[in-house]
């Protein structure tokens, strides 16, 4: 190799840094558009009047439920036909289906397209992450993966106070906004990635992802449909019964299929099918805050989306802190310690609102403490998780575990929001009722964090015994031969 020719990790050049900001661009995008749209939900339901706040729920739920269901999928698809392929078809795709997305002329237009988008981000993240993996020394991936989770977090934290200043402008800007950094990260993409090693797999199973669909999206129906219907309805039960089908249909080909819409192997690592539970848990609760706390401002304080975007602010800027350390200090006390701190900070910050707020406007002893808390805890659970995949599996299996765990993310993502249109239901239109409903919203957040801590503690746990068998296996390799001599 010439001197000043860029190293090469398979095919991938390695210019660490720039891979790093490509990748963490794309996948800074598709997290974005998971959250920044609650802001937009009263300008939005203000041009299409006739959709009921369930029917509303499903500009959200179709983009997380398609990449959810995707994201597996896309991974084995990176293996097959190159990872710098894929990223660049979902970063077209994400692009243009959010251009479709502002010119939507209905509500399900608008649904469509947002399920179109959810393919192109579904491509992109785990194909970043794996690009990321290529282009980095092992010495120095941890570090890499920690930065690439932190703007993910960011990125989620951002969409509400981001929403709020583009909603200004109007809700199209919502989605206007991915076209151009989306064309720029594309040309970066370009020109600074390289191919990676094209892995010879059999075919991806397209049908069991169809199922994955199917389950999850059944069962957020259910719940979205709840309030009006009932439980006992029929379309309810027969929604949830679908749900067992797909999600059972799910399990038992990803079993036997040779290319599994789910890599189940990897939850045979006890850190990470704990890590796994966790995200799918603290995901549902961080979902479900982003739009309870949207609600509350817009309807019970009567704020507009800006201020109400703005007064979310607090939250976002102690994640861009605190994801920054995460990782840091998870390499010293342990990522199931720092997670189980992070779900805890979470939990607690509900249970403040809980506590210290009621129908009248109550800001600085109110809604910012939670918020500090509330952003502690992601900041501090999101990149910690996310790390899991390069601490706890080996090279081969990064993919498939990365697409699982963000997996699980968006999985609880679904179901926090269809969560909070069960318990807020009709409720958020009518006054008499309408901040009982959203007490109802903050307690299932304290259940959320209470429980992902609760396996955190667990997870802590398997790590203190792995670590001190692993310690006992060094010191007895160690004593070995002075025992012999």
């Amino acid at each position: 190799m010439t001197a000043g020719t860029p190293q090469r990790q398979g095919d991938t050049a390695t210019r660490p840094g720039a891979v790093l900001v490509v990748t963490s661009s794309a996948a800074f995008l598709a997290t974005l558009d998971l959250f920044i749209v609650n802001i937009a939900f009263p300008a939005i339901s203000a041009d299409f009047a006739d959709a009921d706040f369930g029917q509303m729920s499903w500009i959200l739920n179709s983009y997380t439920v398609v990449f959810a269901a995707v994201l597996a999928l896309a991974g084995r698809l990176a293996d097959r036909y190159g990872h710098r392929r894929v990223f660049l078809v979902g970063l077209a795709v994400f692009t243009a289906a959010s251009a479709v997305c502002a010119l939507a002329p209905s509500l399900w237009a608008l649904v469509a397209a947002r399920t179109v988008q959810g393919v192109g981000a579904a491509l992109i993240t785990p194909t970043s992450l794996s690009l990321l993996l290529n282009a980095w020394p092992a010495e120095r991936r941890a570090k890499a993966v920690g930065t690439w989770a932190s703007v993910g977090a960011v990125a989620a934290a951002l969409g509400p106070p981001l929403g709020g200043l583009l909603v200004a402008a109007g809700w199209q800007w919502v989605f206007l906004v991915n076209v151009p950094l989306g064309i720029v990260t594309m040309v970066a993409a370009v020109r600074i990635l390289r191919e990676s090693d094209i892995t010879p797999i059999g075919r991806p199973d397209l049908l069991g992802a169809g199922f994955l669909v199917l389950g999850v999206g059944a069962l957020a129906y259910a719940l979205v449909e709840v309030p009006e219907r009932g439980w006992d309805a029929a379309v309810v039960l027969v929604s949830l019964a679908v749900s067992v089908s797909g999600l059972t249909a799910v399990v038992i080909r990803s079993r036997r299929h040779p290319v599994p819409a789910l890599d189940l192997a990897v939850l045979r690592v006890p850190e990470f099918a704990l890590a796994i539970v966790m995200m799918l848990a603290f995901s549902c609760g961080f979902a479900g805050m982003l739009l309870v706390n949207v609600l509350y401002l817009t309807s019970t304080w009567g704020w507009s989306a800006q201020a109400a975007g703005l007064g979310l602010a607090a939250g976002p800027v102690v994640v861009v802190v605190v994801a920054r350390l995460a990782n840091r200090v998870a390499a010293r006390l342990g990522i199931g310690t720092v997670a189980t701190l992070g779900a805890t900070s979470f939990m607690a910050g509900a249970l403040w609102w809980l506590w210290r707020l009621g129908p009248s406007e109550n800001y600085l002893a109110g809604l910012l403490p939670g918020q500090l808390l509330t952003g502690l805890g992601v900041g501090l659970i999101l990149p910690t998780l996310s790390s899991v995949v390069g601490s706890a599996l080996p090279g081969p299996r990064w993919g498939s575990g990365s697409s699982l765990i963000n997996t699980a993310r968006q999985v609880g993502s679904v179901l926090g929001i269809a969560l909070i249109v069960t318990v807020v239901g009709t409720h958020i239109a009518s006054t008499p009722t309408k901040f009982a409903a959203i007490r109802s919203g903050w307690a299932l957040l304290a259940a959320a964090g209470a429980t992902s801590a609760l396996v955190g503690l667990v997870l802590t746990a398997v790590e203190y015994r792995t670590a001190l068998r692993h310690r006992c296996s060094r010191e007895s390799q160690h004593e070995t031969p002075l025992k012999t001599a």
